[in-house]
């Protein structure tokens, strides 16, 4: 029987690490999703932005950055690419004029994705991606649980009479039923509000809530226990905007907030659902003219290495 191919990524001793193609990871870009397990895709996308624009450059600055990134997770001895069929299939042609337009487009490329069974780590853009990358997920899985890690709890009504926009997508997908509240799990929200009661709304319906300044100064590894049990069995989805980190670490990104989470929090957060039954994952709000020297944009590209090293069937 033949061994089945599982692409890899192209090793600096192949070709330098200056050198190549800048696909995630230098894996080999592929047309769809068609026959993959995963993919890396790029939804280059800041129509949504309230503050600071350049997100739609942001799968572009990942994909540079993620080029010393090796295929092995030493930390946790994961091998994604020899136990998965993974590539990049590029990005989501947005239209940058318009963005309802550009939400059904992403929409439609997601359904085309989740319809090849493959499992997307998502680009990003800023946080209104969300919106139609759920609605794919419900239709394809129904209600999802969700991982939300963010300064913001992005759960406005309207920005500016806009239903939609990046502060709004999980209020939208609360009443539209595409993620289960009871499973749903927000953590590293800070900072100031039009209101004492911010992250209040997300409490209401179920969310469980965990503010940034209950996570100063310690391991994140036994929260984690608890929001895996949490989730339970079922599928989920993981959410990962850059600014829950603290602008010390990730200073390129729209909405910046002091007091954020460390980057080895951020890790623990994504290691800490290996045996979840994660369906996809996104990383986003990485606007690359805030951070001239990569960082924010470096620490994406683990980010997004980690969310697929903890798929199922990785070993």
């Amino acid at each position: 029987m033949e061994k089945p191919h599982f692409p890899q990524p192209l090793s600096g001793n192949e070709m330098p690490r200056c050198g190549g193609i800048a696909s995630m990871m230098r894996l080999p870009v592929y047309p769809s999703a068609e026959g993959l397990d995963a993919c890396f895709v790029g939804v280059p996308f800041d129509l949504g932005t309230s503050n600071r624009t350049g997100t739609r450059f942001g799968p572009r600055q990942i994909r540079t950055e993620s080029v010393m990134l090796r295929p092995y997770n030493v930390a946790t001895r994961k091998g994604p690419f020899d136990s998965l069929r993974v590539a990049d299939i590029g990005d989501i042609s947005v239209n940058p004029y318009n963005l309802r337009d550009s939400i059904a487009r992403i929409e439609r490329a997601y359904d085309v994705i989740l319809a090849a069974n493959c499992k997307p780590v998502t680009l990003g853009g800023d946080h209104t991606i969300a919106l139609p990358i759920l609605r794919a997920m419900a239709k394809k899985h129904g209600r999802v649980g969700l991982v939300h890690v963010d300064a913001h709890a992005d759960i406005n009504d309207t920005m500016f009479g806009e239903k939609i926009a990046h502060g709004t997508p999980f209020r939208r997908a609360v009443e539209e039923g595409l993620i289960d509240p009871k499973r749903t799990v927000q953590i590293g929200l800070r900072g100031t509000g039009y209101a004492a009661d911010e992250f209040d709304w997300g409490r209401s319906q179920g969310f469980t809530v965990v503010e940034a300044h209950e996570c100063w100064h310690k391991s994140l590894a036994p929260l984690m226990v608890e929001i895996k049990a949490k989730l339970g069995s079922g599928p989920v989805y993981v959410s990962f905007d850059i600014d829950s980190l603290d602008p010390a670490f990730t200073p390129g990104t729209g909405t910046p907030e002091i007091g954020g989470l460390t980057v080895p929090q951020g890790l623990e957060i994504i290691r800490g659902l290996d045996g979840v039954e994660i369906v996809g994952g996104d990383v986003v709000e990485v606007s690359p003219p805030y951070d001239p020297q990569g960082t924010t944009a470096l620490v994406a590209a683990n980010i997004a290495f980690e969310i697929l090293c903890v798929f199922p069937g990785v070993k």
